[in-house]
């Protein structure tokens, strides 16, 4: 079913430039049947997104989670699908990560003034409106200040892991986002592995619980694909994919529904969900 499952897709609720509904609509007209949504460190989307899907059968919401995690010299994302996301411990854990993310901005602010490019961090905020505050949003305010003249430009040359106005975080291991994903139920995906390029780890994340990768990337080679699917072969994982929707405004056209991903990756991955639910940590 090409364009028919797009496991990867943010809205307002965290970086993404559409709200919970106008995704949705979008996904709609582009022929999508199952879509997750996985706004960083935000379940707020779910509700609307809930909602909206109920107006577009036969198309399936799956409630997913992204969750950024330092790693050295470099960052990792780890993505959760099923997840119980309405737990409170879950909950609070989600806006601690957030909280965590607020208090970034000031600190790369603070970076960036000393590199001779001052932003108000209010004006990062303006930009946020109800979701999660990040590198995306301090990029957008770059452009607009004329400092960099792309999103990408200001990733490439200042935000990106170890550039020079990026800051870390809180540290969060994959290891630590892994075992929080399997207990609230859900099933934990390393995220587009072929643009942190650390490899390496896979095997400790797979003792930790991890359950997929997503090789179908628009970011990875053909090599890197078949590489992947590769490892899921040999360590049983669900090879799952999608578009990392945002929207226009990160630089990168990458519209819902693509890569093409078989629906069987979805079939897949809902059996694995049922056996986290029956096999949770307590």
């Amino acid at each position: 079913m090409t364009g028919g499952v797009d496991l990867h897709s943010h809205t307002t609720a965290s970086d993404g430039a559409l709200s919970p509904r106008e995704l949705v609509r979008e996904a709609a007209r582009r022929g999508v049947r199952v879509l997750a949504i996985t706004d960083h460190d935000s379940t707020e989307a779910l509700p609307d997104a809930f909602d909206e899907v109920a107006k577009h059968p036969p198309m399936t919401l799956i409630p997913g989670i992204e969750i950024n995690c330092d790693v050295d010299s470099g960052e990792i994302h780890i993505l959760g699908y099923f997840l119980d996301y309405e737990a409170e411990w879950f909950q609070t854990f989600l806006r601690e990560q957030r909280a965590e993310r607020v208090a970034r901005v000031h600190r790369i602010a603070a970076r960036l003034a000393e590199l001779g490019m001052p932003i108000d961090p209010e004006e990062v905020f303006a930009l946020v409106k109800e979701g999660s505050a990040g590198r995306p949003h301090i990029a957008q305010v770059m452009v607009a200040h004329g400092y960099v003249k792309s999103y990408r430009e200001a990733f490439d040359r200042y935000l990106r892991a170890g550039g020079s106005a990026n800051v870390p975080r809180k540290k969060l291991t994959p290891v630590q986002a892994v075992a929080t994903i399997r207990r609230a139920a859900g099933v934990p995906v390393l995220a587009h592995p072929g643009l942190a390029e650390r490899d390496e780890l896979i095997p400790d994340l797979v003792g930790a619980g991890l359950l997929g990768i997503e090789c179908y990337y628009h970011e990875h080679s053909p090599a890197q694909t078949r590489g992947y699917l590769q490892i899921c072969k040999d360590l049983n994982l669900v090879a799952t994919g999608g578009s990392d929707f945002h929207g226009p405004h990160i630089g990168r056209i990458n519209p819902l529904g693509s890569p093409p991903v078989p629906l069987s990756v979805y079939e897949a991955l809902k059996a694995r969900a049922q056996e986290c639910r029956a096999t949770r940590p307590p």
